[in-house]
């Protein structure tokens, strides 16, 4: 089936596909660290992406969705399933052999005042892709410093600047321009523009489409925040407690949710009329823990329409499309061909 998910979306095939990941930790106490527990960060995800396009990973705070980012990068090593970008199997790279091709896979962090470093220049932090991957003579590096910066919307002024000297806007524009510095096919975003004030966050946003039409990268983008990833993506992908539960076009899937969860994360989106009415979709309890998920489907303690095969059987990601269009859900209550 999944195989056939990229068939379906990606007519070109993928450039980075994902197959049935786990990522698990261990849970070590004691005198001698033994291992006592797992937290089943993600557990069984499957997701694709084509040249240019954006995927949304959407879901609450510790759903599994930057472990995800993060493993695709190559940053933790999976406990299970394959991870392949441009035909190589980044899950079975060593740390040496992943380096060759990270150059084509960069990350925009979240957090914009932790991600640069508080000791080195602006320029230093710019030039330093080029100097670790050994590409361009200094003065080379410098001019590719300069339209760097420039093509974020920063003045050449901020070379010789360290980060503290810069608003949370600006720190992550510098990001982004060190993301794109190796111009890579594929950049996660993780949570760009959640930690900046409403009136830069359409800055930032406006800026990582222009950079994507200009330079034809792949996405994928992980927020909580559903207006931002329908603006973004393609595709979006619903994560709950480590596992996808809905999987569509954007446009589909904001017009005709199938899952409950996702039904509920679409219902909590704040309308600025007053006077319309929001149809809703209540949820008891708090997630569970992600060390001991619940038997069956994962979301079942809190749906309001589980039956008891909910409780036993967990749900497989399955097309319930119509019209040759695919949209996957993990659910049982979904009907054949709504």
């Amino acid at each position: 089936m999944i195989e056939r998910r990229s068939e379906i979306f990606h007519k070109n095939g993928p450039l980075l596909d994902v197959r049935d990941l786990k990522i698990h930790f261990p849970i070590t106490g004691g005198v001698f660290r033994r291992r006592i527990g797992t937290v089943y960060a993600v557990d069984g995800v499957s997701l694709s992406v084509a040249p240019g396009e954006t995927l949304g990973i959407v879901g609450e705070s510790g759903c599994g969705k930057t472990t995800v980012g993060r493993s695709i990068l190559g940053l933790y090593q999976p406990s299970a399933g394959d991870i392949w970008f441009k035909g190589v199997n980044v899950a079975e790279l060593s740390r040496k052999k992943i380096r060759t091709i990270r150059r084509n896979m960069q990350m925009i962090f979240q957090d914009p005042y932790e991600s640069l470093d508080s000791r080195q220049t602006i320029g230093s932090i710019l030039e330093e892709p080029f100097v670790i991957h050994k590409i361009g003579t200094k003065a080379e590096r410098k001019d590719c410093v300069s339209m760097l910066l420039e093509r974020v919307g920063l003045s050449m002024d901020a070379v010789s600047k360290y980060p503290h000297e810069f608003s949370g806007g600006q720190r992550q524009r510098i990001g982004i321009a060190r993301a794109i510095a190796l111009r890579p096919e594929l950049v996660v975003c993780d949570e760009p523009v959640s930690a900046l004030d409403v009136s830069i966050q359409s800055q930032i946003l406006n800026l990582l489409l222009d950079l994507q039409n200009e330079m034809n990268m792949s996405y994928v983008f992980i927020t909580h925040d559903l207006s931002i990833v329908k603006h973004m993506s393609d595709f979006i992908a619903v994560m709950y407690l480590g596992k996808i539960v809905e999987y569509a076009h954007a446009e589909d899937l904001y017009k005709n949710p199938f899952h409950p969860y996702t039904k509920n994360l679409i219902a909590s989106i704040p309308k600025p009329d007053p006077f319309v009415e929001k149809e809703r979709y209540p949820l008891s309890g708090e997630a569970p823990s992600p060390i001991h998920p619940p038997s069956g489907c994962h979301f079942h303690p809190r749906c309001p329409a589980a039956v008891q095969k909910c409780m036993i059987d967990s749900p497989v990601l399955t097309d319930f499309g119509r019209n040759g269009d695919a949209h996957f859900a993990a659910c049982h209550r979904v009907l054949p061909g709504r």
